[in-house]
């Protein structure tokens, strides 16, 4: 065998070697995850991969009804692991599309705040285990808006008109509605909803626009005055701007638990209990509370929290403001009307 015939072979070993590495790269299971934007700590994907010799795939979505319509469509790559808020988690139980959670490869469960658990639909864990606390409030500029009271009122404000924004949620804005009138934001009860929907349009006339992902920055940037909008995402932009301050409505607001959950369909069903039981570790759970300003409800980790986290009133409320919450639940077949209410609200002047 002459010179250039060892090296064309040890070159063609180093290439096979190679494809083979490939191969083994390529076989590495992948734990198809979907979620709203920016809810997971890319740092923490990272290493739950490294740890897990995983490859970790994730879509997102901007609503839990958008979320429920693209489920059918990934027959052939279904989702191993979904964070819908917990009325959602209830539609899907009952429809038969998640699968029970296996207790005893989620030792770290037992780390779960049972405050949040008492308020959780699913108390025992056996579908969902709880993964951030959202309290809806109003975002507003304290160095803009004069004499700003908390309560929904606001946005019947003429001169913020055109600078205020409410969420692209039925479920949300049509909920504020009704606390504003002193009525359940789960109300199916049909002269409560014409109210509501009454206000609403009378709202919409103040509104630059209903927005779901945007009305953070354009706080912070001072294009809108006053938002409807999430605790995390509105407390993420006091950091770009310290002037961005937070109220819970003294008329109370919607309390929502994002729950993980493993689809009936779900392939990597193994990993996903160990990317649960991973989140419910505690100083997972500091971490991740610190980078998406959620409260992730694990009471064992609350210690681990920096100063500014551990006292900020959004994520540990008074009492006086935690009882005026409410929980956002499943409608039921009552769905439909909250649905054909925001048809004609969309469509209205």
């Amino acid at each position: 065998m002459n010179s250039k015939t060892v090296k064309w072979t040890a070159g063609a070993a180093a290439l096979a070697a190679l494809a083979a590495l490939g191969g083994c790269a390529e076989k590495k299971p992948v734990l198809r995850i979907y979620t709203w934007s920016d809810y997971v700590k890319p740092a923490l994907i990272q290493r739950f991969e490294r740890e897990n010799g995983c490859r970790v795939a994730i879509d997102t979505y901007d609503s839990n009804e958008t979320m429920y319509d693209q489920l059918a469509a990934r027959e052939k790559e279904p989702f191993d692991l979904l964070f819908p808020s917990s009325y959602m988690v209830q539609i899907l139980r009952d429809q038969g599309r998640l699968q029970p959670l296996n207790p005893d490869w989620i030792p770290n469960r037992r780390n779960v705040d049972a405050t949040y658990l008492a308020m959780a639909p699913d108390r025992e864990m056996t579908y969902s285990v709880p993964y951030a606390v959202t309290i809806t409030s109003l975002g507003y500029r304290g160095d803009e808006v004069r004499e700003f009271r908390p309560t929904w009122a606001m946005l019947d404000r003429p001169d913020l008109k055109g600078r205020m924004t409410m969420l692209d949620d039925y479920r949300e804005t049509i909920g504020a509605a009704l606390k504003f009138l002193g009525f359940s934001l789960n109300s199916t009860n049909d002269q409560e909803l014409a109210a509501a929907k009454d206000v609403v349009l009378r709202w919409k006339k103040n509104l630059a626009g209903f927005q779901n992902e945007n009305y953070g920055k354009g706080l912070a940037s001072g294009e809108i005055l006053l938002a409807h909008g999430y605790s995390g995402d509105l407390m993420a932009e006091q950091g770009e701007n310290a002037n961005l301050r937070i109220a819970v409505p003294e008329e109370g607001a919607a309390l929502s638990f994002d729950d993980m959950v493993i689809p009936a369909d779900a392939r990597e069903v193994v990993l996903a209990h160990k990317f649960i039981d991973f989140i419910l570790d505690p100083r997972v759970a500091a971490e991740m509370t610190e980078f998406i300003c959620y409260l992730c409800p694990n009471e064992v980790s609350y210690q681990y929290l920096s100063g500014e986290f551990r006292t900020h009133p959004i994520l540990f409320p008074p009492p006086e403001v935690v009882e005026k919450l409410e929980m956002i639940g499943d409608l039921g077949p009552s769905q439909a009307k909250y649905e054909k209410l925001w048809q004609e609200i969309q469509a209205g002047d």
